[in-house]
């Protein structure tokens, strides 16, 4: 063998020992169907998952996940003080703010106490009693009470605010220039168009975890029927994709199948008659085939739902709870005895017939045709009417519908969720006043020995499957598409306080 052979194998093996070079990825682009999501400052993101994971970008936590489970971010570590009921987190020394400043422990205390004044839409600011720093790189968290989700829905979940812009910014929903953007995260916004539903990142190259292997990460808007075509073109690198998509795209792309932590659910304004009787309620759920909603309007690819909630697959789920096998005949019995009397196809009351109206959006009216079939054939007339996603929203959020058909993530983070859906306040819960459920939320969120928490997780299933403030329908099983060239992922127990996508920012660091 030659000697210059002799060399070249020599080198060809060393390359092979030595650990690969992360490519440098000039651009990387994620189709979106809805494009949208807000401007990504913490305070103007719009409130549903899309948009705080964009606004994630930009802005780092005290802590984060990955697809194990918590991982270093501001804070390099953090050891909880029972004694004390509290957190205390050592910060990274090397982390700073787009603009050059660097990060403190002065910046959390700010935070802690900003949001105690502006309250942020995923932190609920009164479980911390208060913040205080113990050097530039050391900063103690008081809780109010004991609080088992701290790590997941406050120190993984809200964004350090930098102390010296936000300061003197008294209403940051109105802060939309440059400045409100300036955060710690790995990437800085470059473009947003509101009209288009695109947005344009590109990385913080001094960013304290190392410069990201992407350069420049662009999202567009673009239905899921043409993302297929259009991640095989390479126009697109990644994209959510409908499940017949992505059994066509196996082998040539890589195709991630997510946990069923999205819910599809029927939303009901129990605020008002006949809904607000629990027989009503539980008479709907008799009525509505969940399996054939799968079956059908899910082509398959789906769970039926839990009327507890968490799905078969999430370590939170308790099979013991009511069930409502289809049962229109039961459906029936129910209406009978608030006094409706079936007249030909339809029940009736007091000479009127009982009709309801049902929200749907354009994505779902194929699961709404079937509802409204289950209904009419149980003798409750449906006026079906289609909307778009905010119309419907807002609409749930302002108690003015019957029934609609929503969903949320969410439900395969911590069962910290229970509260934000049943009892919260946002538009996607059912934001329920029942004092044996609340008296349960309130002791399971505070219980920090796990066993019994998980008792109370499952108690609050069964009181939950029994009142029916919203009805659980079925768990789509989601499916991303994307070329390899960065290693996408779900996160254990979602992104932030449990966003079901799988673009989490440490997939694209090098």
């Amino acid at each position: 063998m030659s000697r210059l052979v002799k060399i070249l194998c020599t080198a060809m093996l060393i390359s092979l020992l030595l650990p690969a070079v992360a490519e440098e990825i000039p651009v990387y682009t994620i189709a979106d169907t809805t494009g949208d999501w807000g401007y990504p400052s913490p305070y103007l993101h719009y409130s549903r998952g899309p948009g705080y994971v964009r606004m994630s970008f930009i802005f780092d936590t005290l802590v984060w996940k990955d697809q194990n489970g918590f991982v270093p971010a501001l804070a390099e570590s953090w050891e909880y003080l029972k004694d004390e009921n509290a957190y205390i987190f050592n910060l990274n020394p090397n982390a700073k703010w787009h603009d050059g400043e660097p990060f403190t422990a002065d910046d959390v205390v700010f935070t802690i106490n900003y949001i105690k004044e502006h309250p942020y839409q995923w932190v609920d600011s009164s479980t911390v009693d208060r913040a205080e720093k113990i050097d530039d790189h050391t900063v103690k968290i008081y809780l109010a009470k004991p609080y088992a989700p701290f790590l997941d829905q406050v120190a993984g979940t809200l964004p350090i605010l930098p102390e010296h812009i936000y300061i003197d910014v008294t209403k940051p929903e109105d802060f939309q220039d440059a400045k409100a953007l300036t955060g710690t995260g790995p990437f800085k916004l470059v473009d947003y168009n509101k009209a288009q539903g695109t947005y344009l990142y590109e990385a913080n190259e001094d960013y304290y975890q190392g410069a990201p292997k992407v350069k420049q990460l662009k999202f567009v808007k673009l239905s899921e029927e043409m993302a297929g075509p259009a991640l095989k073109r390479g126009e697109v690198d990644a994209a959510a994709v409908p499940p017949e998509v992505a059994e066509g795209l196996r082998g040539s792309f890589v195709v991630l199948e997510g946990a069923h932590d999205w819910l599809a659910k029927l939303m009901i304004n129990h605020k008002k008659e006949p809904f607000s009787d629990v027989r009503f309620r539980q008479a709907l759920a008799y009525s509505i085939d969940r399996e054939k909603l799968v079956e059908i309007a899910q082509r398959g690819y789906g769970v039926p739902a839990s009327p507890g909630l968490f799905a078969p697959d999430s370590e939170w789920y308790n099979p013991d709870v009511e069930q409502y096998a289809h049962d229109p005949e039961k459906a029936g019995e129910l209406l009978k005895e608030l006094g409706y009397e079936k007249k030909g196809v339809f029940f009736e009351k007091d000479g009127k017939t009982l009709e309801v109206e049902l929200l749907v959006t354009s994505s779902n009216e194929r699961a709404g045709e079937l509802i409204k079939r289950d209904l009419e054939e149980a003798g409750i007339k449906v006026n079906m009417r289609s909307v778009d996603s905010k119309t419907l929203d807002n609409a749930v959020n302002e108690w003015n519908f019957d029934l609609a058909l929503s969903g949320h993530g969410g439900m395969g983070g911590d069962p910290a969720i229970l509260n934000k859906v049943i009892t919260g306040s946002g538009f996607n819960s059912a934001r329920y006043d029942n004092q044996e459920l609340s008296d349960l939320l309130k002791r399971e969120i505070s219980e920090m020995d796990p066993e019994k928490r998980r008792e109370l997780v499952n108690e609050i299933q069964e009181v939950y499957a029994r009142e029916l403030p919203a009805l659980p329908l079925y768990y789509p099983t989601n499916y991303w598409a994307h070329d390899g060239k960065v290693d996408l992922f779900y996160t254990k127990n979602g992104v932030g306080s449990g966003v079901p996508i799988p673009l989490n920012k440490m997939a694209f660091l090098a």
